[in-house]
């Protein structure tokens, strides 16, 4: 089942005419400090350090892993657009093969249905990069765990927008200056809500509604929902 805005959160409702013009955002939130503030961050915190110490047998027990299936580099950083468009690297396990660059670059040269596909949705169903153990771990959203990192470093925060890179961030078009008003989160509307089920424009018309009306009930409401979303697995290639 979608995640329902208003069912869920009571926050408002997909039409555009509730979508807060950024103008209108801008002057209700401090430009300085992302969407949330200090007591979004001082969540983010707290949370984080309980989430490392409770996962740690987990951490653990994938590193061993990955090390016993590949001989790889365990963490691959890729670089995103965070809060007012400061760069950072975001974490993940890895879960593609080292030469990935090169593999999709081939793929996409013998597939000109799939390479349209890429240009427009910046996924595929079927990714060749993407090793076995990979798999697994994508299908589990445990790949993402490393990103904890990136929450206690300030890069982003338990609950956002989806990380998006420079080129994707262009195609944002009007809702550009909504993502950059917050940290881009581990989970959000679009992990509840499909995640790879979902198109670019729905994803980028969640950003915009999420960062227009937030609040810290909001992110508590999404909290709770992304592990029965995860454990269904849901959306997830």
């Amino acid at each position: 089942m979608a995640f329902d805005l208003v069912r869920d959160t009571g926050v408002g409702t997909w039409q555009p005419s509730n979508i807060k013009r950024p103008a209108r955002v801008a002057k209700q939130r401090n430009e300085r400090q992302p969407v949330g503030g200090r007591l979004k961050r001082v969540f983010d915190v707290s949370a984080s350090v309980f989430l490392i110490i409770s996962l740690f047998p987990l951490l653990l027990g994938l590193i061993i892993m990955l090390r016993l299936t590949d001989r790889g580099p365990l963490f691959y950083g890729h670089e995103r657009i965070g809060h007012n468009g400061r760069k950072f690297q975001c974490l993940k396990f890895r879960s593609m093969a080292v030469n990935g660059d090169a593999i999709l670059a081939a793929y996409l040269r013998d597939n000109p249905d799939q390479r349209k596909i890429w240009e427009e949705e910046r996924k595929l169903d079927d990714d060749p990069r993407v090793t076995p153990m990979g798999a697994i771990l994508r299908k589990l959203s445990l790949d993402e765990l490393p990103q904890i990192i990136n929450v206690l470093r300030g890069d982003m925060s338990l609950v956002g927008p989806r990380p998006v890179t420079l080129g994707e961030l262009d195609k944002y078009s009007s809702s550009r200056s909504h993502y950059l008003m917050t940290r881009p989160g581990i989970t959000g509307l679009w992990q509840i809500s499909g995640r790879s089920d979902t198109s670019f424009q729905q994803r980028v018309c969640m950003d915009r509604l999420y960062v227009s009306n937030w609040t810290m009930l909001t992110d508590l409401k999404i909290l709770i929902m992304t592990l029965p979303a995860v454990i269904l697995a849901k959306g997830a290639r």
